[in-house]
């Protein structure tokens, strides 16, 4: 039987939290309420409390409603119920996370989901489901179901949402299926990529599973390579070819692909080998109010439109330069067990000769900039051909391997 945990203030949510331990009971499997609630009383019996996840949380429930503020509450409900659902999960006794709210108990939820481990089923019944849901989902593998109506209140209209969303739950909840490498891996190798980059992307894929090794790969547009990160700190990954760098770019310049100041540390300070390209690093990417119109900062370097909405300016040589100093100096953490590969004749499909975005001069000054300050304890090599090419690719593959294998050797 499958344990599906159910996160509500019962305060406001008590009939349909009951409602929704009635449902996944039904249709085979087990609840359990959390009472996420601080001020108000409910007639429906959590079988973990608001004090209970109060004090895992580090206050008192007294605290907290002497207080009266749910800016002060929340943070220490979602650490409370994180840990005593992480406590849960690692003894096997819960399989998935159901929530439900409006905007203050979507936000609750989702903390609390952001905390627990990728490949547990995590579904949030919500009334802001139908706008930007990335505040609420972040970087994790949680699913969010438009709820319509106001949860407030049992409906005949309601009733269907709340069934659904307890189907979907207790669904996922029945699937077995690992997301660990399977018996004949040698390892998973996480790998992002940017459209520039996808046909030496692909050739990273059958090269290394001709190796033995699975692929993870993360299109590196902020939120998917601080997923892979996420996932190294999980314990997920065997390791990283880092094909592509926009998001550090971006992250410089306010581009659409930036990630955060964590980006490109966490292999290296975990010790995780990797091979390193600055892919896709020579532009930036920008989202355009008015399709095809070019920023007016933009109109005198080199660019091209990526699609009639995105708008992808080459650097010139002093932006560039700062690209590069940033990359290098995130690299400070690593280790040994890292190679950064320069590609001399391009660093994406871009700036390739006879493309758009072709500077070799831009190039020349960046490539400098990354000899010059690489740390140490990082190889660095240098290869006359592009990054799309197959000689690069399979030398980026053939060292991550080496890595791998002699560090296991």
């Amino acid at each position: 039987m499958k344990t599906v945990a159910i996160l509500a203030t019962l305060d406001t949510k008590g009939d349909e939290a009951a409602f929704l331990r009635d449902q996944i009971t039904a249709q085979g499997g087990h609840a359990l309420v959390f009472d996420l609630g601080v001020m108000g009383q409910s007639n429906v019996s959590p079988d973990v409390s608001n004090v209970q996840i109060a004090r895992a949380g580090g206050r008192s429930l007294d605290d907290l409603r002497k207080s009266g503020s749910r800016q002060e509450a929340s943070p220490v409900l979602a650490a409370g119920a994180s840990k005593l659902l992480l406590e849960m999960i690692e003894q096997g006794r819960v399989h998935a996370v159901l929530g439900l709210g409006g905007t203050q108990g979507t936000s609750l939820c989702s903390q609390i989901m952001q905390n627990l481990p990728y490949g547990l089923p995590k579904v949030i019944l919500s009334t802001s489901a139908c706008g930007d849901t990335s505040p609420f989902v972040g970087i994790k593998d949680i699913t969010m179901m438009f709820s319509v109506a106001d949860i407030l209140g049992l409906n005949p209209f309601m009733r269907k949402m709340l069934a659904n969303a307890a189907g979907a739950a207790l669904g996922m909840a029945q699937n077995d299926l690992s997301h660990a490498p399977g018996s004949e891996s040698k390892g998973t190798i996480a790998m992002t990529n940017l459209g520039v980059l996808t046909n030496g992307a692909m050739h990273a894929i059958e090269l290394f599973h001709d190796a033995g090794y699975e692929v993870i790969t993360f299109h590196a547009i902020g939120a998917g390579g601080l997923a892979m990160e996420q996932m190294m700190r999980e314990g997920l990954i065997t390791g990283v070819f880092d094909y592509a760098m926009g998001e550090i770019a971006d992250w410089v310049f306010d581009g659409l692909r930036a990630a955060d100041e964590t980006r490109l540390t966490v292999a290296g300070s975990l010790g995780i080998p990797q091979v390193i390209c600055p892919g896709g690093a020579e532009h930036i990417g920008l989202l355009l109010h008015t399709p095809n119109d070019p920023p007016e900062a933009y109109r005198n370097h080199k660019y091209v439109f990526h699609s009639p909405v995105v708008f992808a300016p080459r650097l010139n040589q002093e932006e560039i330069t700062r690209v590069a100093h940033e990359i290098t100096r995130r690299l400070s953490t690593a280790r040994d067990k890292t190679v950064f590969m320069i590609p001399l004749r391009g660093v994406s499909r871009y700036s390739i000769e006879g493309a758009p975005l072709h500077d070799p001069e831009g190039d020349r000054v960046f490539f400098q900039a990354l000899r010059s300050t690489m740390p140490e304890a990082v190889e660095l090599r240098e290869l006359d051909c592009a990054a799309e090419d197959e000689t690069f690719v399979r030398e980026a593959v053939d060292t991550l391997i080496k890595l791998i294998e002699g560090a296991s050797a």
